[in-house]
């Protein structure tokens, strides 16, 4: 422990600039989920995901462990660039000491802001902007991520619930139509849900539903 201390207490610039590092590595690492959820892709995914599995009427299938999997990686693959353009602009030269840490964090901000800004709507952006009293940023790189973020967030949740309520039409429509059925059948005691589902999912398979709706997710953005 004391050895810990000491390497924060070295008063030697490659020690302090090592400490600094650590430091910053342990607040992103703490920083991560609240960064993935919030100013990535990963929100828009997981919602839809989930209409799916509500829209199926599938009950936990599939596991709700699968569906964060799922979005997760579509999350890296969509964000790769983002990633890559932070990694070479920001990371790398603060860990080769080329720029500071307030560069750095000027540098890593910039991509993140050009790929939510795109995605959020104007309107929601507005919302923030006006009730924190600010004036409206001549650029991209000028909006603050106080205001940013939250719009980009609520963007987010529309877009997703959009998507979702396209997705319901079709699994909604076997629905009545076998309601009515069991209905003029006399069979009222019978849940529809029962009969609905072995045909819900015959058709999500026969149209690959899968595939489209990642498509559709990717496509998106």
């Amino acid at each position: 422990m004391n050895e810990f201390m000491s390497f924060f207490n070295n008063s030697d610039p490659s020690a302090v600039s090592s400490s600094v590092k650590l430091l910053l590595v342990f607040t992103v690492l703490s920083l991560a989920p609240s960064i993935l959820i919030l100013m990535t892709c990963f929100t828009r995914i997981i919602i839809v995901l989930g209409f799916v599995r509500t829209s199926l009427a599938t009950q936990q299938m599939p596991p709700t462990q699968v569906l964060i999997g799922i979005a997760l990686f579509m999350t890296f693959f969509v964000m790769a660039p983002t990633f890559q353009e932070v990694n070479e602009k920001a990371l790398t030269p603060l860990f080769e000491e080329k720029i500071n840490l307030e560069q750095a964090y000027e540098e890593a901000t910039g991509p993140f802001k050009e790929f939510m800004s795109a995605q959020t709507r104007e309107k929601d952006l507005e919302l923030f902007l006006s009730y924190a009293q600010l004036e409206r940023p001549k650029s991209t790189q000028d909006i603050p991520l106080t205001a940013l973020v939250p719009a980009f967030a609520i963007s987010e949740i529309k877009t997703a619930f959009q998507i979702g309520f396209m997705i319901f039409i079709p699994f909604l429509v076997i629905d009545m139509i076998v309601a009515s059925v069991l209905m003029s059948m006399g069979m009222m005691m019978l849940p529809p849900v029962m009969i609905s589902l072995p045909f819900k999912i015959l058709l999500f398979v026969l149209v690959d539903g899968w595939y489209l709706v990642v498509k559709s997710l990717l496509q998106s953005f």
